[in-house]
């Protein structure tokens, strides 16, 4: 356990009854904004007297010990006190092509392990702001989709009725679907920012009606969308029609396809669907395969010529603003991520989600 003791008037930091740090404070006192009352790793802050998750700094606690949760944050069992949290769905039975994203949620965690306090370049400092932790993974049955799709929508109705936002490791882009079912029971249609190689608007696949090219027909079925306020971005690929996103403009959708994208800065574009999104509440769907398999190999359904990192992190930093009531980062498919750097780019997008909700601070 990393805990605190005084020794004649100067910090000590102590792991498992050693210590590993020696001095007056560690870096962040010097803002004014901690003191050292310290439980596990919550720790109480003088600018609000609130107490918030604050992850070990890899300054003083090696990254590689303790168990893997999302970003070295402590477990909890349920969202009860929560502004947002973490939560792994281990699920790849709606996977049409490369199985394997039901082990995304663990690979993910492991390479969240990387991510610092602060967000270096917009100096949002999520855990100054609002009260995060892991909440684990849902007990989905990897033998029935439809079980577990009820799984899914039970487990997140009672996270998001305490009013935690919840930020979801994927997982196939199935888990959307039940999902959305539970924020719209309790926010009314949501607009939906959804990034992807695939607009996801099957009716059917193999004679099936859920699985992970069908969740956003499905919402629409069961009006969970407020389909004026629906933007899909980074499509591409061959498709089974001439037109493959007819029906999504049919509803109403933005749908910008990948071509639009390339060779420019999509922060106009944010702009633009800032503008799309109002004051309404907001779903955050971020495929992994929206990037291109030269950047984010390890995913089950790759299409060429994607999106870059760069323009990830554009569109996610351009939902700064909004009401945002959830997110997912889905589809990483470990065993085709040889090097690990399609988790360790899923990881970091959902530190940018994190730091991206409402009421996080900024210095």
């Amino acid at each position: 356990m990393f805990s605190l003791v005084k020794v004649a008037g100067k910090a000590r930091a102590v792991l498992n009854g050693a210590p590993v740090l020696t001095g007056a404070t560690q870096k962040l006192t010097n803002r004014g904004t901690l003191n050292w009352e310290q439980t596990g790793v919550s720790w109480s802050r003088l600018m609000s007297g609130k107490s918030f998750n604050v992850p070990p700094s890899a300054e003083f606690v090696a990254r590689v010990s303790g168990i893997a949760t999302m970003c070295k944050l402590p477990f909890q069992e349920t969202a009860d006190g929560l502004d947002a949290a973490f939560v792994g769905v281990p699920i790849d039975t709606g996977t049409s092509n490369r199985p394997g994203t039901r082990f995304g949620p663990r690979h993910i965690r492991a390479e969240s392990a990387m991510i610092r306090l602060y967000n270096g370049w917009t100096r949002a400092a999520p855990y100054e702001s609002i009260k995060v932790a892991d909440l684990g993974d849902v007990n989905v049955n990897l033998f029935d989709l439809k079980q577990s799709c009820r799984i899914i929508r039970e487990t997140y109705q009672k996270i998001v009725a305490t009013g935690c936002i919840p930020l979801t490791l994927g997982g196939d882009h199935t888990i959307a679907y039940p999902i959305l079912q539970a924020v719209a029971e309790r926010h009314g249609p949501v607009g939906l920012i959804h990034v992807d190689a695939h607009a996801d608007t099957s009716d059917m696949i193999l004679g099936e009606k859920i699985g992970h090219g069908t969740p956003f027909r499905r919402c629409v079925d069961e009006g969970l969308l407020d389909c004026k306020r629906v933007v899909q971005i980074g499509l591409r690929g061959s498709g089974y029609c001439p037109d493959n996103y007819e029906w999504s403009r049919a509803q109403g959708f933005r749908v910008v396809e990948v071509v639009e994208c390339w060779h420019k800065s999509l922060v106009p574009l944010m702009e633009e669907v800032r503008s799309q999104m109002g004051s309404g509440p907001v779903y955050l769907s971020f495929d992994i395969d929206s990037l291109d398999p030269a950047f984010a190999p390890g995913t089950g359904t790759p299409e060429i010529a994607g999106l870059t990192p760069v323009q990830g992190l554009e569109i996610i930093r351009g939902c700064r603003g909004l009401n945002l009531v959830g997110c997912d980062l889905v589809e990483v498919s470990p065993p085709y991520d040889t090097t690990g750097n399609t988790a360790l780019l899923g990881a970091n997008l959902l530190f940018e989600m994190l730091c991206v909700l409402p009421n996080v601070k900024y210095y």
